[in-house]
């Protein structure tokens, strides 16, 4: 089975179902699953006229619409692979990511044609764009051949994450990869048809991508699509009865209380679930929650690579502070720095395997065999990189912090050495250092130390940042240091770093 398999099963069993619903201001716009699935081979019918095909990659710069979800769907016809690039991104990343995994084709929208022009696309990287408005009207063309044979193995699509020691890395997601992480789901929060999920999360991520929409389609539900999450307009949404379900990071959690705590009561008995992931939930903000509406957040730990990992149980006690146990089919384990298991209660590197875990790095082999070890029994593990500790009561995980220096600013990953080499690339700057601070709303925001032989302006420098980077990765604070903190060694000890205000 494949993940075009896996989606019309929904479709056969209940095609006049609303699978999609767009709101964009006041336009709405409902899908059915045979219409979605309809024009889903319609595109896949005009993608293929234009060369498309088994094993492209496919580029999407794309927002939350429509056109994302039947265009993917066209692809998983066609067993292209999908490549979601975060629209947030600017010159460096996008250009970067391009050239790594070289797509035939990019999907776009009109009104980001300039950004990608200006990462060099159709220039320095000749690479077709396709806009969603040039496809409006396009009917079934007579050259589909079909959905193609497509293996559980196969890749459906490379999500780009990064490590703390380079540039981003290309994750290569199998169909089976996804499914296991969907049936997962599906079984572990008891997902039914006539479940509505009010996604606000954006495609181009994994949470919004998988655990959102990849869960509600497999599960035959229904889609409210949003473009993005608004205070006030998501929390009357959610207000409304027309959702059961809502997904969302920490921060978004942050603002939902902030507007609860302006409101003498609220009424949110039609919602079933509230999950949050990406990144760590306060105890504060998880306690205030329930205090204000009633519901418990359930919190989960996933990863790009690997899908979800565990959850906090749907029926059962939700621990703050905790993600969980395994979720149905994965395994963990917690090790030292030697790799042996770790008694009970210890903290050590939390490692996990299973048909979730990802295939590997795209044309990066050396990242990929340094990313897994194996056991006596010859199983793989893949290390996360997250130091964790189990409750030798319950059996629950609770992640205590990063082996790497991965920073996390409002469920988004930020990569201190990518940060770190566009700084040093700027006049006047010798050398540059970012480490995260904690932020009360993003959880963590970057900021740079720099050693500078001459005068660099700050608002000039962030101009700069932000012009080659996405917002979130621009320094909140350029601090000046004499010099950065180094052993007798050579290597930077970021954690000697004297944070701002300290």
């Amino acid at each position: 089975m494949n993940l075009n398999d896996l989606f019309a099963v929904a479709a056969l069993r209940a095609p006049d179902k609303v699978a999609l619903e767009f709101r964009a201001g006041d336009a709405l716009q409902t899908w059915t699953y045979r219409d979605l699935f309809a024009r889903a081979e319609a595109i896949a019918a005009g993608l293929q006229e234009r060369g498309v095909r088994q094993g492209d990659r496919v580029a999407f710069f794309l927002s939350n619409r429509p056109e994302f979800v039947v265009t993917y769907l066209a692809l998983l016809r066609l067993g292209a692979i999908l490549v979601p690039l975060n629209l947030r991104y600017r010159r460096v990343e996008i250009a970067h990511i391009l050239t790594d995994c070289a797509p035939v084709l990019i999907v776009s929208e009109a009104a980001e044609v300039d950004v990608l022009a200006d990462a060099g696309v159709g220039t320095a990287l000749p690479i077709p764009v396709l806009t969603v408005e040039e496809m409006d009207g396009w009917e079934k063309g007579s050259g589909c051949a079909g959905a193609a044979r497509v293996a559980a193995d196969d890749l459906a699509m490379i999500l780009y994450t990064s490590g703390t020691t380079g540039r981003s890395k290309g994750a290569m997601i199998t169909h089976n990869n996804v499914m296991a992480t969907v049936t997962g789901l599906l079984a572990a929060w008891g997902w039914q048809a006539d479940d509505r999920l009010l996604l606000v999360l954006p495609l181009f991520h994994t949470h919004g991508l998988v655990v959102g929409l990849h869960c509600a389609l497999a599960a035959g539900a229904t889609v409210l699509l949003r473009v993005k999450f608004e205070n006030g307009r998501t929390l009357t949404e959610l207000q409304s009865g027309a959702a059961t379900l809502f997904f969302g990071v920490p921060t978004i959690y942050v603002r939902l209380v902030e507007e609860l705590q302006a409101l003498p009561a609220v009424d949110l008995s039609s919602m079933r679930l509230f999950c949050s992931g990406s990144a760590p939930l306060s105890v504060e903000t998880f306690d205030a929650f329930a205090r204000l509406t009633g519901h418990t957040i359930l919190e989960r730990y996933g990863m790009t690579e690997t899908g979800m990992n565990l959850s906090n149980p749907y029926a059962g006690l939700r621990i703050a502070g905790s993600v969980g146990t395994p979720l149905p089919g994965v395994s963990m384990r917690i090790v030292d720095g030697e790799g042996r298991d770790v008694p009970v209660g210890q903290e050590g590197e939390l490692l996990v395997s299973g048909s979730n875990v990802f295939a590997g790095y795209w044309n990066a082999p050396d990242k990929t065999a340094a990313s897994f070890c194996y056991d006596a029994q010859g199983v793989r593990w893949f290390m996360t990189g997250d130091l964790a500790r189990q409750d030798p009561a319950t059996g629950a995980v609770t992640l205590l912090g990063r082996r790497h220096e991965l920073i996390i600013s409002g469920g988004f990953n930020i990569y201190p050495r990518e940060i770190e080499e566009l700084l040093m690339g700027y006049p006047g700057i010798t050398e540059a250092a970012v480490i995260g601070m904690p932020h009360s709303r993003w959880g963590e925001v970057p900021v740079a130390y720099l050693v500078c032989h001459t005068p660099v302006d700050d608002g000039e420098l962030a101009a700069y940042c932000r012009a080659n980077l996405a917002s979130f990765k621009v320094p909140a604070l350029f601090c000046r240091v004499d010099a950065l903190p180094r052993n007798a060694m050579g290597k930077l000890q970021k954690h000697l770093l004297a944070r701002p205000g300290s």
